[in-house]
């Protein structure tokens, strides 16, 4: 039987409940209707639960959904969507760089390019299992925290069973396994957002980005908010109705992990790339969750230059988040327990006891506040930031991509990335995004390259 993730109004509900709570909405009443008639929670892991709900069910589901999207929203004030009103409510928005101020290597380009591959893929194998079966498996391979990829070899047979690996990752993301960079939806992201800017310039809209994905991006490589909104351009809907209409996932970390080439295209300008990663995000997400692209598109570019550290890159992102929002209070949480303990551990314990008994372990606030304590203690180095974003469990291969990708940007070049790293990936991606399988991260980087120093006409 065909259960398709992520889509199921039945699965939606226990997500939009969960949602409506972080957002302070009486969901209580909606609530008790969901469980009187018999509805379950949402799958905890996983985007579909196990059978299909009866005609009944399914269609209750429906009509609590549309019945939750119009309680009041106490937090839309202080966490609008909408780019005017996000920019009205950061005092210290970032002044727009004139025109080829700043500038980035292909060098420098092909190095975040490489970083965010790696951190990818030391995050796939271990992707949906739990903090605890994360430490143990490093643990026991002799690899905590993780310095190089993880490995099955010497791993006892008890443990392996009682926390397994991403059973679709396993066969090509362990060390003994690598041959190039698999396909995941973290590379294949910026490689539609190069498409983007390829076809649209950097004045993009949100409806072009709608364009792209229907021509360019295969349903099935969809996940959470970004396949509810793929549902809903098919079903007739147009932005912004795509990130809200029966779409609980619009606060998960989705926006976030297309916002790397917004970043590297506006080096330099942190304001022009969080205004292009609205407009990427604003089709799939609302919030938080476009908050936390435009945070790290904002960071990305600033990293970009090669002039800032990491701490500088890190206060510049906040600058673009309003400062009463969730998404800020949990990065500053999160820089301030990184400054306080040496022990990374201790940071990614107190991370969970704040989040995980609320969110989501793909919503965009505690994953925004990990990457933050990653690289805020990992103070710049590759390695340390990359294993640190992994470490801390929850999204591993979407945080120790973007993680990896602004230490890589750092590094400045591929050189300056240690070669255990980087010398399994073979200069080889593969995707099923547009004509790039095969594509080498160099050519990616001159490719990315053209695209930042192109000349951005004035919007209309």
């Amino acid at each position: 039987m065909l259960r398709l993730t992520w889509v199921q109004p039945e699965d939606l509900i226990g997500h939009e409940l969960r949602q409506a709570a972080l957002e302070g909405r009486d969901a209580s009443a909606v609530a008790a209707r969901w469980e009187a008639a018999g509805g379950d929670p949402a799958p905890d892991r996983a985007g579909a639960s196990p059978r299909p709900a009866s005609r009944h069910l399914r269609l209750l589901a429906e009509e609590l959904l549309d019945d939750l999207a119009g309680l009041a929203n106490p937090t839309s004030a202080a966490e609008p969507t909408g780019l005017d009103r996000i920019r009205a409510l950061c005092p210290d928005w970032p002044v727009p760089a004139a025109p080829a101020a700043s500038s980035v290597s292909p060098a420098r380009l092909e190095a975040a390019w490489l970083g965010r591959a790696v951190g990818c893929l030391l995050g796939k194998p271990v992707e949906k299992l739990p903090l605890t079966g994360i430490r143990r498996i490093g643990r026991a391979t002799g690899n905590w925290p993780p310095t190089g990829y993880f490995t099955a070899r010497g791993l006892p047979a008890d443990l392996a069973a009682a926390h397994p690996w991403n059973r679709r990752s396993a066969a090509n993301s362990l060390a003994e396994n690598i041959d190039g960079m698999p396909e995941d939806d973290d590379l294949n992201y910026p490689l539609l957002n190069l498409l983007l800017l390829q076809r649209h310039g950097r004045n993009f809209s949100t409806a072009d980005v709608a364009r792209v994905w229907l021509d360019e991006l295969p349903a099935g490589r969809t996940f959470t908010a970004e396949r509810v909104a793929y549902r809903n351009l098919l079903s007739g809907l147009e932005p912004p109705a795509t990130a809200h209409h029966r779409n609980p996932f619009r606060e998960w970390i989705g926006a976030l992990i297309r916002a790397d080439v917004h970043g590297w295209t506006n080096p330099g300008d942190p304001a022009a790339a969080a205004e292009q990663a609205h407009r990427d995000a604003a089709l799939t997400h609302t919030a938080s969750g476009v908050h936390a692209a435009m945070f790290a598109a904002a960071v990305i570019a600033t990293a970009a230059t090669g002039t800032h550290d990491v701490h500088t890159c890190l206060r510049t992102g906040l600058a673009v988040v309003p400062p009463g929002s969730r998404l800020s209070a949990a990065v500053r949480h999160a820089v301030r327990l990184a400054r306080a303990h040496a022990d990374f551990d201790t940071v990614v314990d107190e991370l969970h006891a704040r989040h995980s008994p609320t969110h989501h372990w793909v919503h965009a606030v505690p994953n925004t506040a990990l990457i933050a304590a990653a690289l805020t203690h990992g103070d710049g180095d590759f390695t340390g930031s990359v294993s640190r974003a992994v470490s801390g469990g929850w999204d591993t291969d979407s945080n120790g991509a973007t993680v990896g990708g602004v230490a890589g940007l750092l590094a400045g070049s591929p050189a300056a990335l240690p070669e255990h790293w980087t010398g399994p990936l073979k200069n080889r991606l593969a995707t099923s995004v547009g004509d790039f399988d095969g594509t080498g991260f160099d050519t990616l980087a001159h490719l990315t390259h053209r695209e930042a120093t192109r000349p951005c006409p004035s919007p209309p």
